[in-house]
């Protein structure tokens, strides 16, 4: 293990079956697998690291906005990896933000997407290799 390197983070969800077909698409495409499972939750790893869903025990909304988490952002692959997660995931249950100023909404050296889940938690997929566009 690498001492200061992410061991797992936790989402909590509202809707535990709706973030559940959303995550396990993304999380399976990025090569994540199905690690636990119990009534009130789901994980999935990939190596030493994994990620965690599990049902909300209070009601209330998840805002990217206010003080506290913005997004989680992901090594995504190749610009052509990025892209085809892109074009995939609103029939996956995420919603494509920024769409005007994909993929570079990070700016123009920073080839990635933007999508938000039905709880609007926010992901960025940004591609590990640089924009190949013709210059």
């Amino acid at each position: 293990m690498t001492r200061g390197a992410l061991h797992h983070v936790e989402l909590r969800v509202a809707d535990l079956d709706v973030a559940t077909r959303a995550w396990g698409w993304l999380l399976g495409s990025l090569g994540y697998e199905p690690f636990q499972d119990w009534p009130d939750g789901r994980s999935w790893r990939l190596g030493s690291t994994y990620l965690v869903l599990e049902r909300a025990p209070l009601d209330g909304q998840h805002d990217r906005r206010l003080p506290g988490l913005s997004h989680l952002a992901f090594h995504a692959g190749t610009t052509v990896d990025v892209q085809a997660l892109w074009e995939d995931a609103p029939a996956n249950g995420w919603r494509r933000l920024y769409e005007d100023r994909h993929p570079f909404a990070g700016g123009p050296e920073h080839h990635a997407a933007f999508l938000e889940d039905g709880e609007r938690v926010k992901v960025e997929l940004v591609a590990d290799e640089p924009d190949l566009r013709d210059g």
